[in-house]
């Protein structure tokens, strides 16, 4: 990942604030689950993910967001994902997959209302435990379609060909690897 793509963390008393600078892809993403799944391991419930500095974001992105609003939701979580400074443009794109009905943008009574500036100002750089090999990645990129695909009926026909193309890459990795 470039330093122009970073996704940065910090932990706080309530929340786990996840920044991502730059666009928010399916090379970044890898990172935000990583470092996501191992605070919600942790115990944490909810997640501010800082959108800020994001200069967009692919469905691969949007997809790990919805994935984390499920698994914390399966696990009765009160907090949740919440977004922050998500801007005009990325917020339009969340809306367009319908994802503002499981992720809080913006929720004017958050606990780090008025404080973003400070936690902004606390945050270090996660690095992946280990590097993501062309495999994984394509499971990663597939698990994010299935998760947006099962969001809503407009997103399972809108994604339904690429879900198709990465299950049978994925299938035919596994094979040869066989």
């Amino acid at each position: 990942m470039s330093s122009e793509n970073a996704i940065l963390v910090g932990v706080f008393d309530g929340f786990t604030w996840i920044r991502c600078e730059g666009k928010g892809s399916f090379v970044t993403s890898p990172v935000m689950k990583e470092c996501a799944e191992k605070r919600i391991a942790d115990g944490e419930r909810c997640l501010v993910i800082d959108l800020e500095a994001c200069t967009g974001m692919d469905s691969t992105f949007m997809g790990q967001l919805a994935s984390f609003s499920a698994r914390l939701s399966k696990l009765g979580s009160s907090g949740g994902v919440q977004i922050a400074g998500a801007g005009e443009r990325n917020r339009n794109s969340l809306e367009d997959l319908g994802l503002d009905c499981l992720l809080e943008i913006d929720p004017p009574s958050a606990i780090w209302r008025g404080k973003a500036d400070e936690v902004r100002s606390h945050l270090e750089p996660y690095q992946l435990g280990r590097p993501i090999g062309t495999q994984d990645r394509a499971k990663h990129v597939l698990e994010s379609h299935k998760v947006l695909s099962a969001t809503n009926a407009d997103n399972a026909r809108k994604f339904a060909g690429v879900v198709g193309i990465l299950e049978k890459e994925v299938a035919e990795n596994e094979q040869k690897a066989d």
